[in-house]
């Protein structure tokens, strides 16, 4: 039945029970019957003028709605989500990033101790013959067998500078003695009482020098470099 024969309907029907109804009020001397068929009949013709598809839009609105919100709900939760996974990783990142700092060090530290147990191993200037004279490439040779292999290099470069291996240098000017040029010259005293005429107390002296002040030989290279002293 389409809307339009359903109005016609409700308004045929509505006005058979009016008609009804004032017969009725007629005979009873009332009106009250006719005013509450006359209700009834409006209400149905307001609910016949709904369109039949009204429902099914309002249930689709509905549902739209709730998906609306559902999604948003789970948007929420992968952003949450996310973030977790993101702080956690960050917190394994700088953990594995402090182990690896840390080994590094240990890593130092070890070869430190290497590189020392090794110098101590090496010959001490009391090990090395007594000469009259030494050449350069004596000279040398001692300072190869007392200093770390990868600090050599830089030790050699100091020594070049300073007196070019003549550890009987002097400095006419200031007193400076030596494969290092120590001023004043009794400074080598402290590796041995033969410093003056044994280069291999020179080089003990010069390398503990070098060691404790700077750290190492390339330590002190990189310093001389920058000031041409050291």
């Amino acid at each position: 039945m389409s809307p339009i024969s359903v109005r016609g309907f409700a308004v045929a029907s509505a006005t058979a029970v009016t008609a009804v109804g004032s017969v009725v009020g007629v005979a009873s001397g009332s009106t009250a019957q006719t005013n509450d068929a006359e209700a009834t009949a409006a209400d149905s013709t307001l609910l016949a003028d709904i369109p039949a598809g009204q429902q099914a839009q309002v249930q689709t609105a509905s549902l739209t709605q709730q998906a609306d919100v559902q999604a948003i709900a789970a948007d929420t939760l992968a952003k949450k989500d996310a973030e977790e996974a993101a702080r956690k990783q960050a917190a394994a990142d700088a953990i594995a990033k402090q182990k690896a700092a840390q080994q590094a060090e240990e890593a130092a530290k070890a070869r430190k101790e290497a590189e020392a147990a090794s110098r101590s191993a090496s010959r001490d200037s009391s090990s090395f013959p007594v000469q009259s004279s030494y050449t350069v490439a004596q000279i040398q040779a001692m300072a190869r067998q007392m200093v770390a292999a990868d600090q050599f290099q830089c030790f050699s470069n100091i020594v070049n500078h300073e007196s070019s291996w003549n550890y009987q240098a002097v400095n006419a000017s200031s007193g400076a003695y030596g494969l290092f040029q120590a001023l004043p010259a009794g400074k080598y005293a402290s590796a041995g009482a033969d410093w003056r005429t044994n280069p291999a107390t020179q080089i003990k002296w010069g390398l503990n020098y070098m060691d404790s002040r700077y750290g190492s030989p390339c330590q002190a290279w990189s310093f001389w470099q920058a000031n041409s002293w050291y």
